[in-house]
């Protein structure tokens, strides 16, 4: 079965002038990035991950690693969803590290998952951070092509998520399951067919010195929007929410960068398309 065997290698660097950098970088089809852009009034480095293909097709094997130095603070999304296409044989398989030394900041806030009819794809995240570092970390789904009549028909979809903080293993999540069994499980939430969810962590130590940004986000609850936070046995925080559209996910997780910048002030980093 043919695909890409593609990888993503970045290590993020503070320099004597005080701007993060790329002190090294490294990727191969169907990774690419754009221009790092520095944010001066934020102080964190913009890097965009851009997929040049279509989209992730059967065979694909995607590896990535992504390192923060001490003092060194980044921000990498992507321009647009990662579609996941039909795939009539075989899977596809993503496998991402992330790894933030102490004092140092990660912010990772990709565009949605979008899975087609038929498509098959495991995703696999470890996310280490030394005591003393801060994350913030997200992961959206969409239902599918609503204009394709393709709403929770993927096959299956598994997303497994692992975070240790100082060495210790806070959080291990994973989710397998195919589009119709989510699908009646957003029905069950009242969100409708075309519900979109997103999974956040945040690790701070800031953020848990006060905890009244907990009530200002669980003020975004109702009106179409599940918001759920729990604490984390150390270092940090979970988050789940649930909308009705893309287009009131995006705005509920702009509302809860917005909120947390006040304690995490590099969450002030604008992606340039929020």
């Amino acid at each position: 079965m043919s695909g890409f065997s593609g990888h993503l290698s970045l290590r993020a660097a503070i320099r004597e002038h005080g701007r993060t950098v790329l002190a090294a970088q490294s990727f191969r089809a169907p990774f690419h990035i754009s221009k790092p852009y520095w944010d001066a009034d934020a102080c964190a480095l913009l890097v965009q991950v851009v997929n040049p293909t279509a989209g992730i097709l059967a065979g694909d094997r995607l590896e990535s690693a992504i390192a923060v130095d001490d003092g060194a603070a980044l921000l990498v999304t992507t321009p647009s969803a990662t579609r996941l296409f039909r795939m009539r044989d075989g899977a596809a398989e993503c496998r991402q590290h992330f790894s933030v030394s102490n004092g140092a900041w990660l912010e990772v806030m990709p565009e949605p998952l979008v899975p087609h009819r038929g498509s098959r794809y495991r995703q696999t995240t470890t996310i280490d951070v030394e005591t003393g570092g801060a994350l913030f970390f997200v992961d959206q789904l969409m239902a599918g092509r609503a204009g394709h009549g393709e709403l929770w028909q993927w096959e299956r979809l598994q997303l497994e998520l692992t975070v240790n903080v100082g060495g210790a293993l806070v959080l291990r999540e994973r989710l397998d399951q195919g589009g119709p069994e989510l699908g009646a499980l957003a029905n069950f939430a009242g969100s409708g067919a075309t519900a979109c969810f997103a999974s956040a962590v945040i690790i701070s130590p800031q953020a848990n010195e006060d905890a009244a940004w907990l009530t200002a986000v669980r003020q975004l609850h109702g009106d179409g929007i599940w918001v759920g936070v729990s604490a984390l046995r150390q270092g940090g925080w979970t988050m789940k929410l649930i909308a009705p559209d893309a287009l009131r996910l995006r705005v509920a997780l702009r509302e809860v960068r917005k909120i947390l910048s006040a304690h995490l002030p590099r969450l002030g980093c604008n992606p340039r398309k929020l």
